[in-house]
């Protein structure tokens, strides 16, 4: 008798002990992460964060997953990016050789997926009647050589794209010394340029296409600015036509960055960025898409009745 109940006792154990490590496996399997499924973190350039939230907000609706975005800097991005602080980057350009190579060195091989192309936009207070900016004049300025039409420009971070952007416009391999002003983000841009007279902003154009309620407010008192390109003859607005015609001398493409190095959710939302529903966020937002969304057309036909 006791023997029998050594048994029970043992298999009793036994099967709470297999019921248990199942339910932890199943609950383990649940959090697991993947393409479509789970949570991660997204590093995305600030200048960039209106677009990309846009496109998380649907993917989560979509999907059982949660996605967090980090906005900073360029140059802190790729810094985090790097350290792996999270292996997923929004970014206006694609990783460097160097960069590259470093991943490699991990046994990561970056996949890099193109969804779209911005622009950089200059903006003014509405004060100023003049609506119109020559690209050459801005970078003389940046290059430290006096400009009547210019008394300063206004940038996000100093760490941004956009200044590297225009840097690289204006030949420079560092930032210019004087004229160049600076707060945190795109979002104090705008504030500081609807509310003072003078300067001249540098921000994504995404942040004028689609502002929160809160920038909705300062784009009441700016104006954004049509740019005459180096050499040419015509000024050119920073709309989503003249981006398609390539027309607007300010436009930068946009890249997801995914070197999770495994099927994570880096590789579903790039896909579903780059995909139909995607496409059509980003050219509902303004911006330009790698691909134009087709469009389906359903013709019906009404039978005669006698």
């Amino acid at each position: 008798m006791k023997n029998s109940t050594k048994l029970s006792a043992v298999f009793i154990c036994f099967f709470l002990v297999v019921f248990f490590g199942c339910k932890q496996s199943d609950n383990s399997n649940k959090d697991k992460e993947t393409i479509l499924k789970g949570s991660t973190s997204i590093l995305v350039d600030e200048s960039l964060k209106p677009i990309i939230e846009d496109q998380i907000e649907v993917f989560q609706s979509e999907y059982k997953a949660k996605i967090t975005i980090i906005a900073k800097s360029e140059n802190e991005v790729i810094k985090a990016f790097l350290k792996d602080s999270t292996r997923i980057a929004v970014l206006s350009r694609p990783l460097s050789n160097d960069e590259e190579k470093y991943f490699q060195s991990l046994k990561i091989t970056p996949k890099t997926t193109k969804i779209g192309t911005d622009a950089i936009a200059f903006i003014s207070n509405k004060s100023n009647n003049d609506t119109l900016i020559a690209l050459q004049d801005v970078v003389s300025f940046m290059q430290g050589k006096e400009q009547k039409t210019i008394t300063g420009l206004v940038f996000d971070n100093l760490n941004s794209s956009t200044l590297r952007y225009m840097n690289e416009v204006s030949g420079l391999k560092s930032n210019p010394l004087k004229g160049i002003y600076s707060f945190k983000t795109n979002e104090e841009v705008l504030k500081y340029v609807s509310e003072n007279e003078g300067m001249i902003g540098v921000v994504g154009l995404n942040w004028l296409y689609r502002p929160s309620s809160i920038v909705s407010q300062y784009l009441k008192s700016i104006n954004v600015l049509s740019v005459k390109g180096i050499g040419k003859e015509v000024y050119v607005s920073p709309t989503q036509n003249n981006l398609a015609e390539g027309t607007y001398p300010l436009a930068r493409d946009l890249y997801i960055i995914n070197c999770q190095g495994y099927s994570g959710l880096g590789m579903g939302f790039a896909s579903f960025v780059a995909g139909d529903i995607g496409q059509r966020i980003i050219l509902k937002s303004g911006l330009l898409p790698i691909r134009t969304p087709g469009r389906k057309i359903i013709i019906t036909t009404k039978s005669k009745t006698n």
